[in-house]
Formats: C-alpha cells, structure tokens, sequence
C-alpha cells in the first residue's frame, strides 16, 4: 500500500478508537507533518473540526470544551516546537483533571537526534502532567496493527475521563508522503469491527478504600463541610445538603464548588472570608473536624483557619489535595456515594449550626450596608453582574484579583450559574481562549477578567468575534493583587511587580473587529451589560471597566477592618 494512504489509514483507525471512546470535538493547528491526523479528523461525520492558529490558544479552546461537556476533547498539532505551546493548558488540564488528547505528529525515528529540520525529543515531554504516554511508532500495514491503533484510541478517551480524569499524551511519528493521492482507498478494514471502550473500573465503597465505621467515629462533635473547586454532576448538591442535614454541619462553598449559586438550604455559608478575619469568630467557630470534598478553596483566610484541625478529604481523583499537611484519612470515592452513607458520631450540638448561620446572615447585612454607602468599585459591580446573569449562564473567573473579589463579594443567589476559573495551577495565561472554548462547548459563559489575564493571551482575542456573552476587563493598572502583598513596600515596587503596560485597549479590540466598550461607573456598566446580554445577535465584545485600583485598596482596607470590631 502507498505510504502516504498507509498514514492515513492509521490515522483513521486511531480516530474510530477516539468517537468510539466519546471524543466529538477536535482542535487543530496547521502544520505539514499533522496532515494524517487531519485528513483522519475530516472523515469523522461525527467529529467537529475547530482550526486555530497558535497552539498555545487552540489549547486553552479545547480546555474550555472539554470543561464544558466533561467529554475528551482533542488536540492536535506538528512536530517541533509546537506541542511545547501546550505545556500551560496541559498543566492546568491536570491539575483540575480536564479530558484532552493530545495527537502531536513527530519525525520517524530515524530522523529523531540527526539534526532533522524540525525534530526535537517529543517523548515524554509533558512528564508527570499526562496519565499516560503512548508512542505506537510508524504506521504498518496489518490487521493486527490497526486493530491496536483503535484501541489505542479507545484506551486514551476511556483513561482521560477515568478515576483520576486528565489529559492522555500519543506522540504518532508519520513518514513521508503525507498527503494520498487522490484515489486513495484508506477506509477502515471492514473485517475489523468498531467498537465501545470498556468501562474502566471506578474505586467505590466497601472496595478498601475506607472503613465506614473508622470515618464516622471521627465525624464526632462540631463539624465544618468545606466544597473546594470541581466539576460535580447534577445529583451531588442534593446528596450533600442531605449529608449537611444528617452532620448538623455548614458548608463553606468555595465560589468554584458549584453550591454558591441556586436553591440551597440555610447550610450553606458563602461568607466565610470575610467572617474568619475577626480572630474572635474564628475561635468561636473553630470546629472539631473538617470535611473537605474536592481541592483546596481559594480563600487564603479559610485554608489557614483550616490548619490543625483533624480533616477528611474526599477526593474522587486521589490528587493529594492536602497543602496544610492536617488530613488524616483521605478517600478517593464518588462523593455522592459517600455523601448519601456518611452520619454522624454521637450526640449534635444544636446550637452549632445555628451560630453559623446568625454569622451569615449578620454579614450579609453588614456587607450590604457597607457597600451601599461605599463608592463604586468592583463589589458593586459583582452585585449588577450576578443580577443580569442569566440562570443556567456561565461565568469564568480570571486568576489573581478577579476569583478573589468574587469569593469575598459575591454571597449566593437563588438562582443557578455555573462558575468556571482555571484554578488547577491558577495561572494567568490562556483565559479569553477558554472562554471560546466554554462558549463554543454550550455554556453561554460571561467572562470577568483583569488587564493582564486579558493581555496575556492576545491571540485568543480573535476567538471572541462571534461571542453572544461578553468579556468583562476590569482595568485597574497592572498586577494589582500585589498591592495586597508584601511586595508591596519594595523599591521599584511598581516597575518590578505591578508592571502597568499602558496599552489602549479599545484601539486594540477594534482592530480585531470585536466590539468595544468603555465605563467607569455603575450606571455605565449596568448599561454595557444590558446591552451586551439582549437580543441582539453575537458579538457581544469587549466591556472594560477603568478602575480606581487605589480607591478599591482603601474600600477592602475600611471593610476588612470593620470585620475586626
């Protein structure tokens, strides 16, 4: 058989493997030696093909698909430097255990280490961040070696969204020719029948992980629930204000958790940054046992209150999630599963319960009276933003002061939203692309970005054309969560760490073709964002929001202060 047919043939086999294995959206960046895989992609009927410039942005896209529907996206791209441009989307891929397969084309072997024009070592590149590498070597003319490249492709779709979810790295080395002629025959061999993955088996209880009865006798006393970031399904809210109920224990809702926004019982506690501030509620509030379920919150305050106390971690992917070292029995388990067996030990204390939810609801009014008397800032903004916001809507949050002013501001609302932010490694690259990629998955997806998140991935911009939800950029100079650090009093603090970049943003946007607007208060905002989310078609663009980072500095100061009377 013609080389060139055999590669594509290959391909093809690889990719009846991933739709087999759930896998529908493929992102690609052009290259020469990719042609195979892209060529294999286009014959899919059930594929959607996604092509896009920079890898390091097509990434970041396929992130938010896979974020958005929790199936295997995949990804690919031609040898060289270009799956390097990965690395970023596959580190935060693992970190908060998103499904991608990464398809890089590579060299033959006999030209990897010669000095062949665009051949590096491609094995293993990603390390520790992938949960498997395969590399099946060149192409063969078998039918033993394509029944393999199918499973190959079934087997990384099924370890992608396994126990321990995450992207799944096949390095494919393609000889030249690269592009069949056209009367190339490459359909699969029909003696070889398509196939399901079989499932992989899920660890649940009764299987060694745990002993029931060794957790319940530590579930004795006064209990905290803490949900930290995750991606959870439908049924595990329900299950664990049930389990709450049962504990007699709050819940402190991370604003990644998925359990701030929509119908909840009076369990839960969305204002526990705010709360933990004063040392004298902290003491009073200070709990025998803690159990946590997903990874570590956002909140500094809440992790460092946490420290010492005995902790249960329920982790379904097994990542060690324990910075502050306190865990004394970790679970790797469906949390549903151990949400609906868990009770608790001994007698409960009914006024626990009861002094958390006073202290919620003390703070709620505080905050609102504080607030309406405060000038305009991003608390304020928040609020009209949670308010406009559809229900069932997407919004992502950007790493550094954006996730922070909403777990301080933001409290709860009846109504459910789904909150998505990068926190797995909690960088700042990549985040207009994984707003394409979470709008292009389902989820009509607002974004609430800082001026560096937005200036750090310029070459996502161009996926926000055809947007029908707007990016929000709060504008305030630079690295402004720095003002809160102790850099802060450093020589040559502003050169060196806040690194205001000076650009004019609307020049910027415009030249891209995507709307622009500009505002500096609330009514300017409420106004943009009207309009942003009415009915008139897509492209929403860009609103920036200028803000007054120093006035917003003494804001915080004054509230934070108040928490300390």
């Amino acid at each position: 058989m013609d080389l060139a047919c055999l590669n594509l043939r290959w391909s093809l086999a690889l990719f009846d493997g991933l739709v087999a294995g759930g896998m529908r959206r493929l992102v690609l960046s052009p290259g020469s030696r990719s042609t195979p895989l892209v060529l294999a992609g286009q014959r899919q009927p059930e594929l959607e093909l996604t092509p896009i410039l920079d890898e390091r942005s097509a990434a970041f896209f396929a992130l938010g698909l896979a974020r958005a529907s929790g199936r295997p996206v995949g990804l690919v791209c031609t040898s060289g430097s270009a799956l390097a441009h990965w690395f970023p989307a596959v580190i935060e891929a693992s970190e908060s255990g998103i499904p991608l397969i990464l398809l890089s084309a590579d060299r033959p072997p006999e030209l990897r280490g010669w000095g062949a024009n665009q051949t590096i070592d491609q094995t293993r590149l990603f390390g520790g961040f992938v949960r498997e590498f395969h590399d099946p070597g060149p192409a063969e003319d078998s039918p033993a070696a394509l029944k393999m490249m199918r499973a190959l492709g079934t087997r990384a779709a099924a370890v992608s969204r396994g126990h321990r979810p995450g992207p799944v790295h096949l390095n494919l080395p393609f000889r030249e020719p690269l592009v069949p002629a056209s009367d190339c025959v490459a359909e699969p061999d029909p003696r070889s029948e398509r196939f399901s993955p079989s499932p992989l088996r899920e660890r649940g209880w009764g299987e060694g992980e745990c002993d029931q009865t060794a957790l319940t006798s530590l579930l004795s006393g006064r209990g905290v629930i803490c949900c930290g970031p995750g991606d959870w399904p439908p049924a595990f809210a329900p299950a664990l204000w049930a389990c709450a109920e049962r504990l007699n224990a709050p819940v402190l809702c991370d604003p990644l958790s998925g359990l701030r926004f929509g119908s909840a019982p009076v369990h839960r506690i969305t204002r526990y940054d705010s709360l933990l501030r004063n040392p004298r509620t902290a003491a009073r509030l200070k709990p025998d046992w803690v159990l946590r379920i997903g990874r570590a919150p956002v909140s500094k305050t809440l992790l460092g209150w946490l420290a010492d106390i005995p902790t249960i971690l329920i982790d379904p992917g097994a990542g060690w999630s324990d910075p502050n070292h306190d865990v004394r029995l970790q679970i790797a388990v469906d949390p549903i599963h151990l949400c609906n067996r868990l009770t608790c030990a001994g007698l409960v204390d009914p006024d626990w319960l009861a002094g958390w939810i006073d202290s919620e609801q003390r703070l709620n009014q505080l905050t609102a009276d504080y607030l309406a008397q405060a000038p305009w800032c991003e608390a304020h903004l928040l609020a009209d933003l949670l308010a406009a916001l559809p229900e069932g809507d997407g919004l992502f949050c950007a790493n550094s002061m954006p996730i922070r002013q909403l777990d301080t501001w933001s409290g709860s609302r009846a109504s459910a939203l789904r909150v998505f932010g990068n926190r797995g490694a909690s960088g700042i690259d990549g985040q207009t692309s994984t707003l394409a990629g979470l709008n292009a998955g389902g989820v009509p997806t607002t974004a609430l970005l800082g001026d560096l998140s937005f200036l750090h991935d310029l070459s996502g911009l161009l996926l926000l054309r055809d947007l029908n939800r707007p990016c929000i950029v709060l504008n305030n100079g630079g690295g402004r969560i720095f003002d809160y650090l102790p850099q802060h009093g450093l020589p040559d603090f502003a050169r060196l760490w806040r690194t205001p970049v000076g650009i004019d943003l609307k020049g910027l946007i415009e030249s891209c073709g995507i709307g622009y607007r500009t505002v500096e208060d609330g009514e300017g905002f409420r106004q943009a964002l009207a309009h942003s989310l009415g009915e008139t078609g897509t492209g929403c663009g860009v609103i920036e929001v200028r803000v007054d980072a120093d006035l917003s500095r003494q804001i915080h100061r004054e509230f934070w202060r108040q928490m300390l009377d």
